[in-house]
């Protein structure tokens, strides 16, 4: 039977509130569950009010599901129970309790109980206001308390009348149970501020989403971006994706230096506390007198430990140094991984996603991205972890050393330093994030309007390009300037929270001086380890925000990992077994956007060595189908053979070894004559180019130029002309020999004569090769061994020229057109000579 014998414990008042060296049992435990029931009760009320009234029941499809709300029921249930448990347990071993047991364990079960009952409703109800996201504020704060009453525990260490030094079964068991509620309450209160069993956006953001399937307004080249969303979502699948970059696999000598770089990083912990302590006993033996011999010996010590450390931050000590060092290895070859990772990603993406790229965008993510791994891995490994172990280390040297109440003071002021640091900087994400957009636009219309660059003189719009570059550089000092603002705002948080702390732990430590409790030694190792101390720990704000920043940096980079392959190999796919270049369309149906064919069961053969040309209208498919040979685009009905092998089937390298193509619009290298038409094949020698340009009849013509195969061609080759751009794409095409060419519109653009001459290049190409050619000029494929005249994405006529003239179809008014605009142009050029001439008369 439960009887109560008091109150609090004999010879124990309530109104004690510090017993030998520690918190009063009976204050504590009054304290503690009555600061939680009111938090429970009047701040649960009044959100369950504010929900009951103001809130709605959400659908289900909006409730996510997680395992790690399960996680916090169940730690929820398992605090009720321990409680419980706990007050059952003290009744069964001693049969007398004492009052505040009682109080405590029922204030407490009460407490718990209303906090489920509030996270339950949380997540079947919602307010109907754009702010809303996240556990409540009642919920927060209770789980926050919860944690920091469980940490008081720590200040009566030395105290005999809690549990710390496990002397019986009593002890032992509360200690037990207080470990519970401390991992318990500590994994609510950080998995609280994540808020997993809710929604991560507003109910009626969610709403209007569903219903109107909107896009998000902020939407970009490389993906949409939350405007509101943390750079931590998604932390577990980025940090999966830098894992392969942190270890050097394959490389002992750099994983080696990563295992050094660590224990060096361990020793400078070490000596971060040492100095503070030989500055101490430097002081204590000026002021006792000791001998000069002693306190020799202590100063070298001191110097050389500051020498190890340097100017206390860990930026400029000989170790440090040294770490920095041999890091640099192990940073360029995570940089170098990453970049060469990310730009073989970029090729093997499909040419859909190159055609709507923006170049200067795709760039900055690039440079952004990588630049922003080095400074990730360094931030968190160097930075952020030894700034949190040492003010852990400090914690517990303060406590064990000097008072438990420093440790109180040095933990508060930490806890709301970091916690502040996080809140302001996870506030500040959406300026970063939009300066990055706007830095974006104006790199972005820098680029387009430099590439094209004659477009912007044919029209006279340079004053409006410029305008265009001035309003997006505005638009990104605007942003800029938030930034900036932002950041202030949190460096003055930072300076307060510092400064508080520094004063009160100093003047506790004066007034123990005082006291004769502590020598003077022990005010300057205060004062000197908490400046050593909070030096790093400014920093911590920046290191944060710069992760942060680096996160957001990689963003964009992480999207560009993240665009799909459209064209893949199988996984057992072959290599093409090549024999005679035999090309066959099987009733092949392709669309580049759902619910618009451009290709209708399209089939044909080209046999080997011969000639198959395509003609038709502008938009009826005949580039595609040469895109499709090539495999740019992967057919989604029929097939595509070479040879009877599907080119689906084997793998890109392979295919595309075997296929040339000369396009029509050639496009070269900023590099010289030379290397562009090596780059057909790139083990060619010198000779070898030469007699490729011979071959496409444009060796004298490189020759002419001052500096022959050396001359350099400008961006896109805008230094020649589009006849000579041609023959460099043609000679490239012949020094890469292969069985199968490509001819898209080869000399649609050029004049009569410049064609005429390319012609007879390309019929050196094509000799005893099978050909298909793309032709606009039907005159140009005359000696075709068959025309395929393609309208609206399917095959109207076949044959040759003269079987298709004489069908008098859709070929035959194609030819009769093209044959009335050359002699209308004939008679103007006539009209035009004479009018010449007869100015010339006197």
């Amino acid at each position: 039977m439960l009887c109560i014998k008091s109150y609090c414990e004999a010879n124990f008042s309530i109104s004690q509130t510090w017993v030998d060296e520690g918190i009063s049992p009976c204050f504590y435990f009054t304290l503690v569950p009555t600061t939680l029931l009111t938090v429970a009760f009047f701040l649960g009320t009044i959100h369950y009010i504010l929900y009951q009234k103001y809130g709605t029941t959400m659908e289900p499809k909006f409730i996510p599901r997680s395992r790690i709300y399960i996680l916090q029921q169940a730690l929820s249930a398992l605090l009720l129970t321990q409680f419980v448990g706990g007050m059952v347990w003290r009744a069964a071993s001693g049969g007398l309790l004492p009052g505040y047991v009682v109080l405590y364990g029922c204030f407490s079960t009460l407490g718990w109980a209303w906090a489920i009952a509030v996270l339950t409703m949380e997540r079947r109800r919602a307010l109907l206001m754009d702010r809303t996201r996240g556990h409540s504020t009642a919920l927060l704060m209770f789980y926050g308390v919860a944690f920091s009453a469980e940490n008081l525990a720590f200040i009566s260490w030395y105290s005999p009348h809690w549990w710390w030094r496990l002397d019986d079964s009593q002890q032992q068991v509360q200690f037990a149970l207080w470990l519970i509620r401390y991992i318990a309450t500590g994994l609510l209160f950080f998995i609280g501020l994540k808020a997993p069993g809710l929604p991560r956006k507003p109910y009626m953001l969610l709403i209007n989403e569903d219903e109107r399937d909107i896009e998000n307004d902020r939407q970009s080249l490389l993906g949409r971006t939350e405007e509101n969303q943390s750079t931590w979502q998604g932390f577990r699948k980025k940090v999966l994706l830098l894992v392969p970059y942190m270890w050097p696999q394959g490389n002992i000598l750099l994983q080696l230096l990563v295992i050094f770089c660590l224990g060096l990083l361990g020793a400078e912990r070490a000596i971060n506390v040492f100095v503070p302590i030989y500055y101490k006993n430097i002081v204590n033996d000026l002021t006792n007198g000791s001998s000069w011999q002693t306190l020799a010996k202590t100063v070298c010590l001191y110097v050389l430990l500051k020498f190890m450390q340097g100017g206390g931050a860990g930026s400029s000590g000989f170790v440090s140094n040294v770490r920095s060092f041999l890091w640099i290895r192990v940073q360029q070859y995570t940089n170098r991984v990453v970049q060469v990772r990310l730009f073989s990603h970029l090729h093997s993406l499909s040419l859909r996603w190159h055609l709507g790229r923006k170049t200067g965008e795709v760039l900055r993510s690039i440079d952004r991205g990588t630049a922003s791994i080095n400074s990730l891995l360094s931030y968190i490994v160097f930075s952020i972890f030894p700034t949190i172990a040492d003010i852990v280390i400090s914690i517990i040297y303060f406590i064990t050393n000097f008072n438990a109440w420093f440790g109180l003071i040095v933990f508060v002021c930490m806890s709301l330093y970091l916690t502040l640091t996080i809140i302001i900087t996870e506030w500040r994400t959406k300026y970063r994030r939009d300066m990055n957009q706007q830095d974006n636009n104006a790199k972005s219309k820098a680029v387009d309007s430099l590439l094209n660059f004659e477009t912007v003189k044919y029209y006279n719009a340079e004053s409006y390009e410029v305008s265009r570059f001035e309003d997006a550089i505005l638009k990104y000092q605007v942003s800029e300037w938030k930034t900036q603002a932002s950041l202030a705002f949190l460096n003055q948080t930072q300076n307060l929270l510092i400064g508080s702390g520094l004063l009160a732990g100093s003047l506790l430590c004066a007034y123990f001086v005082t006291e004769r409790k502590f020598q003077v030694g022990d005010f300057v190792l205060f004062g000197t380890y908490i400046i050593q101390l909070y030096t790093p720990l400014n920093w911590f704000g920046t290191y944060y925000r710069m992760i942060q920043n680096s996160f957001i940096d990689m963003e964009s980079m992480f999207k560009l990992f993240e665009e799909e392959e459209e064209v893949k190999d199988d996984i057992n796919a072959g290599s093409l077994y090549f024999k005679q270049g035999k090309v066959e369309f099987k009733n092949v149906f392709f669309s580049y956007t759902s619910g618009k064919e451009i290709l209708r069961d399209i089939s044909f053969t080209v046999l080997p060595g011969q000639t198959v040309a395509l003609v038709g209208p502008s938009g009826s498919g005949k580039s595609t189908i040469m895109r499709l040979l090539f495999r740019f685009y992967d057919v989604q009905g029929g097939c595509i053979t070479i040879d009877g092998q599907d080119i689906s089937k084997v793998n890109q390298t392979s295919l595309r070894a075997h296929i040339g193509v000369v396009p029509q619009d050639t496009v070269l290298f900023n590099d010289t004559i030379q290397n562009n038409i090596r780059y057909g094949r790139i083990t060619a020698t010198d000779q070898e180019v030469e007699e490729a340009a011979l071959a496409a009849d444009i060796h004298d013509k490189i020759m002419a130029f001052p500096e022959g195969y050396e001359t350099q061609v400008g961006e896109r080759g805008l230094k020649l002309s589009g006849g000579e751009k041609q023959r460099v794409a043609i000679a490239r095409t012949l020094l890469k020999a292969p069985q199968i060419i490509l001819l898209d519109e080869a000399t649609s653009a050029l004049d009569t004569q410049t064609e005429r001459n390319i012609q007879a290049s390309l019929a050196k190409v094509c000799a005893n090769r099978t050909t298909v050619v793309v032709a606009h000029r039907l005159s140009t494929i005359i000696g075709a061994d068959q025309i395929l005249v393609i309208s609206e994405g399917q095959i109207a006529e076949r044959g040759r020229h003269e079987e298709l003239l004489l069908k008098r179809g859709l070929y035959a008014d194609m030819w009769m057109q093209q044959q009335q605009a050359q002699d209308s142009d004939s008679d103007r050029g006539s009209r035009v000579v004479v009018l010449h001439s007869s100015l010339l008369l006197p």
